[in-house]
């Protein structure tokens, strides 16, 4: 009989104390892993911003180059004008500095500025949303910049997306304007 209630109590005893301990720090491994994956997400969540801005803007860009463009000036009759593609000139970022760990929303009005030639009017690219980044573009003689600055974590380290482009003769004779395949990405992540 005593070997019974012995049984019985060996059965209904509970976890050790190294047994709890192995549990908890499987929790806390588990929890350490989910913080930086959710992390790592966030970041992913908030340069995706830049991508998509960036490759809009090169794409913008590129179209502003194929549009017709000829002089203001009365043909003779039986004249002819040539077509010229020009690359837009350079626009001022907005905003003029990068938003820290913080979101900025840009005024309608930073997106007008310049004209038909130059700056943000010539790309015809606005930002509606609250924005991460500042963004910049840059156009000189034959190449163009589109930069997006920002520091996503606010320890004035900031992350830098640039893609570039710039006009190419075609096999067919003519100049086309074309940007990277890719994205240049300097500390992405802060």
């Amino acid at each position: 009989m005593l070997a019974k209630i012995q049984r019985q109590i060996r059965k209904s005893r509970g976890f050790t104390l190294v047994e709890l301990m192995i549990v908890v720090a499987i929790i806390g491994i588990l929890a350490a892993l989910a913080v930086f994956g959710v992390r790592k997400y966030l970041a992913n969540a908030k340069t995706a911003e830049a991508r998509n801005a960036l490759g809009q803007m090169a794409k913008d860009a590129v179209t502003a180059y194929d549009k017709e463009g000829m002089a203001a000036t009365v043909l003779a009759l039986g004249g002819t004008a040539s077509l010229n593609h020009r690359l837009c000139l350079s626009a001022s970022p907005v905003p003029a500095t990068a938003p820290a760990a913080a979101k900025y929303q840009s005024s309608p009005a930073d997106w007008k500025t310049g004209d038909k030639d130059n700056g943000w009017q010539c790309l015809k690219f606005s930002m509606q949303d609250p924005q991460y980044f500042s963004y910049n573009y840059i156009g000189a003689a034959g190449t163009f910049s589109c930069i997006a600055n920002g520091d996503l974590d606010g320890d004035g380290t900031a992350s830098t997306f640039r893609m570039l482009g710039a006009t190419a003769t075609a096999s067919s004779g003519g100049t086309v304007a074309i940007y990277a395949p890719n994205i240049d990405e300097i500390n992405p992540d802060e």
